[in-house]
């Protein structure tokens, strides 16, 4: 499933288009994705201005005239690409290969001026959804999300406070929507490695018995925004079938540290330690037995 980066790199390739843009007219040729399209979706979307186009965690939210934002999931497999007059070409020098609809093209914006975006989703676990805009945050996708792993309300004391006494693994702390939106099992193996943290140590780890932030949650904030920025910049990390809205596949996974480099030296600086790949809650974890504690 596309994590947060390769969901902001969506989002910067499709606002250019979508922003301020009119929905001329919506195909819905299927009356489902992961869940039903909403009800009477075509009618509703015609003649509706995007006034915004925003992420929240690993959804891309599009706010509508009237106090309306279509909420977008890629799922597993979901992808956008857009056609400008003629060509399917980028806002910007990107290129759009894929000229032609295919059957798993199943959401077609045809907006004015002159522009395409089409959903493409061959598994179907994507979801568009509308919903108020001023109710959006009690949204059930959206009511129990925790902050935003780029923004400020994640700090250490944040961490050691939600942290605080937990059994549970490090990574699968880290992995709960509800301490930290977005975060998924590549970066957060990343971000654990360049923060030095073992991700099989408990959570409590984060905190001291006064529920201090300790220094391990004070090197983990910064890593995990550092690794989610090299990632956006990138494009992201395209495993299996994920592109960006340009059609290319992302560059970071060229950049990983631990993530899918089983029996790799580690990276570290003076480190000896070779990487290694465990399941944790049925997920695969990569880290360095040697430098992560």
């Amino acid at each position: 499933m596309p994590e947060l980066p390769e969901v902001e790199t969506v989002r910067r390739g499709l606002a250019p288009v979508m922003e301020g843009a009119t929905v001329e007219r919506l195909e819905a040729r299927r009356a489902n994705l992961r869940w039903p399209l909403p009800e009477h979706f075509v009618e509703r979307m015609k003649g509706r201005r995007i006034e915004r186009l925003r992420r929240r965690a690993k959804y891309l939210l599009a706010d509508l005239d009237r106090d309306e934002t279509l909420i977008m999931h890629l799922g597993m497999s979901g992808s956008f690409r857009v056609l400008l007059g003629n060509e399917e070409t980028s806002p910007g020098e990107f290129m759009y290969p894929r000229a032609k609809a295919s059957v798993h093209d199943h959401v077609v914006f045809h907006l004015h001026p002159r522009a395409t975006v089409t959903f493409n989703d061959p598994r179907r676990f994507g979801a568009m959804l509308l919903s108020d805009t001023a109710r959006l945050v009690d949204h059930p996708l959206f009511r129990s999300l925790g902050p935003e792993p780029l923004g400020e309300d994640l700090s250490p004391a944040y961490l050691a406070r939600k942290c605080a006494g937990r059994k549970t693994s490090l990574k699968a702390a880290l992995l709960d929507q509800r301490i930290v939106a977005g975060l998924g099992n590549i970066y957060v193996s990343e971000a654990l490695h360049l923060a030095h943290l073992s991700p099989k140590r408990p959570a409590g780890v984060l905190a001291d018995k006064k529920g201090v932030p300790t220094e391990g949650a004070k090197l983990l904030v910064p890593a995990i925004r550092k690794v989610l920025t090299a990632a956006i910049e990138a494009g992201g990390s395209s495993l299996r079938d994920h592109r960006k809205t340009d059609g290319d596949l992302g560059m970071f996974q060229h950049r990983f540290r631990v993530y899918d480099r089983e029996g790799v030296k580690c990276p570290t600086r003076g480190c000896k330690g070779t990487i290694k790949a465990i399941v944790q809650n049925a997920r695969s974890t990569y880290y360095c037995p040697v430098c992560q504690r």
